[in-house]
């Protein structure tokens, strides 16, 4: 008999979703080069307006913690719109809902996306935000999990995962195996130049997946 059940309640850890998926985790610069090799320049324009990004997030992150949906509207949709991802060949897609067959349709597995960002119909980068007082690592083995759901497996997948203070990237691939590995931590609070940063990464990340 199937059974069903939500993936942030049956994922919770690197280690399910490494046991679940059979995912391997790829420590080598050569895997995961979109981070930090041949990112684009960014404008002094779009470095104003990342500017102005960052001081507004922590003038409502002065006040106290952040809920997921402020999150989104401070952060992930003024970079997403910056990073080119609102505008052709790209089409967003927001709450969607995924779901994943396992062992042999003995179990189903459901949940949603954030924000998903469709390429010619491909899952190419997926969002998951969480609440500012959860830490942006507590997202990773969810947003393993919806990476998983790519409906193009021969087809490199990115994520981003945010709690608004911190933002991390995941790059998946499932052939020949399931590999995945991840960025480094960027912290809002730090500097402007971690927010430059994460704008590039985005950039070369749309450079990657476009046709």
């Amino acid at each position: 008999m199937t059974q069903t059940a939500a993936i942030t309640e049956a994922i919770t850890t690197l280690k399910d979703a490494e046991t679940r998926f059979g995912l391997v985790r790829i420590e080598s610069e050569q895997f995961f080069t979109e981070w930090f090799a041949e990112l684009p320049e960014i404008t002094e324009v779009e470095k104003t307006s990342l500017d102005v990004l960052r001081r507004r997030y922590l003038y409502h992150r002065g006040e106290g913690d952040l809920l997921e949906g402020t999150v989104m509207l401070l952060v992930v949709s003024p970079l997403l719109a910056l990073a080119g991802f609102y505008d052709p060949p790209f089409k967003i897609q927001a709450e969607s809902s995924v779901e994943l067959v396992l062992d042999d349709v003995e179990e189903v597995l459901r949940g949603r996306i954030d924000v998903l960002v469709l390429q010619n119909q491909f899952w190419v980068v997926v969002l998951e935000s969480k609440k500012t007082t959860l830490s942006a690592w507590s997202a990773v083995p969810q947003a393993l999990a919806y990476l998983m759901a790519n409906p193009h497996p021969d087809k490199p997948v990115f994520g981003m995962v945010t709690n608004g203070d911190d933002v991390l990237f995941i790059k998946l691939t499932q052939a020949p195996t399931p590999q995945y590995d991840l960025s480094r931590v960027f912290a809002l609070f730090t500097s402007n130049r971690e927010l430059y940063a994460i704008l590039q990464i985005l950039k070369r990340i749309a450079v990657a997946i476009a046709p």
